[in-house]
């Protein structure tokens, strides 16, 4: 064997060094994105402002501080997960951020994003917003397609994107700070929508001898099935023409809404989550836009 086989043949078993972490807060979320980097071995800092929630996390290897102040100036990644925009400042004023990379996944506005990074830049650290599609039992489990936003710092997230990427997915969505929060408040705002519509469905059918689990995959096939049609409203927002690929018309549409209205009153059934869409859709056909598809409602909603 020649000295060039050998070479070849030698794997370089030296380990990875893990990122070191600084959280702060430990509430359900908190506690499920320690966990997460715990498991796969990077160093880890907690502070919460109960300190018996972090107890826990000593025993799977987290270092807990006596102070945020302390825990900001273990690591230069530091990420904060807590309860709104104002635990934030209340957290984080007067401390040294210096040099710091400040990951921000508290659930706030856009506006409050832009103006929490905006912030962290004059004390000096560099400032990523996360926005996270995901609830605590699907953090650190890849199959259950949880991810996170993130905007802000493009280079902040290029350069700790495999660590944020431990406990969940990661997309990042541009440079605007308030991105973040903005997809993830439109996500689950189509979300609740649904949800609506949802209930609406299972109201309807409520004094009705039909059993609620034989509706459900039933609804569910039907939400699958009418999901796509997202794509079609974009195309149509995009070029502005919404009589592009129209498959039921909007005139046609507003002339079946009496129906459902009627069937609700029969059923013993409050219109209150259709009425407002049906409303705008009568706006819209009242406009002399009968070809549309429903995108034109979109525009009746924007001030």
């Amino acid at each position: 064997m020649t000295q060039n086989t050998v070479e070849q043949n030698t794997v370089d078993k030296t380990p990875v060094e893990k990122t070191p972490v600084t959280l702060l807060g430990l509430g359900a979320m908190g506690t499920a994105l320690a966990r997460a980097w715990l498991a796969v071995g990077h160093p880890l800092t907690v502070w919460n402002r109960t300190p018996s929630r972090a107890a826990a996390l000593v025993a799977e290897g987290a270092n807990v501080a006596a102070s945020a102040a302390a825990a900001v100036a273990a690591n230069p990644l530091v990420v904060v997960c807590l309860l709104d925009d104002a635990s934030v400042g209340e957290a984080l004023t007067g401390i040294d951020l210096t040099g710091r990379d400040l990951v921000n996944l508290t659930t706030s506005t856009p506006a409050q994003a832009r103006a929490r990074a905006e912030w962290a830049r004059a004390q000096g650290a560099r400032c990523l917003d996360g926005g996270i599609m995901a609830v605590p039992p699907m953090i650190g489990v890849p199959e259950s397609g949880g991810y996170v936003f993130y905007s802000g710092a493009q280079e902040v997230f290029e350069q700790y994107q495999s660590t944020l990427g431990v406990p969940a997915g990661t997309t990042y969505v541009g440079q605007d700070a308030g991105f973040a929060a903005l997809h993830d408040v439109a996500l689950l705002s189509a979300m609740y929508g649904m949800f609506a519509g949802a209930a609406h469905a299972f109201a309807l059918i409520r004094k009705e001898d039909i059993d609620p689990a034989s509706l459900a995959p039933l609804l569910a096939d039907w939400l699958v099935a009418m999901a796509p049609a997202v794509h079609r409203t974009a195309d149509q927002l995009r070029g502005g023409d919404y009589t592009k690929g129209v498959v039921s018309n909007l005139a046609m549409q507003v002339a079946g809404t009496p129906t459902f209205l009627s069937t609700a009153e029969e059923q013993g059934v409050s219109p209150e989550l259709l009425s407002p869409y049906f409303e705008l859709m009568r706006r819209r056909l009242a406009e002399g836009s009968g070809e549309e598809d429903l995108t034109g409602v979109i525009d009746l909603l924007v001030r």
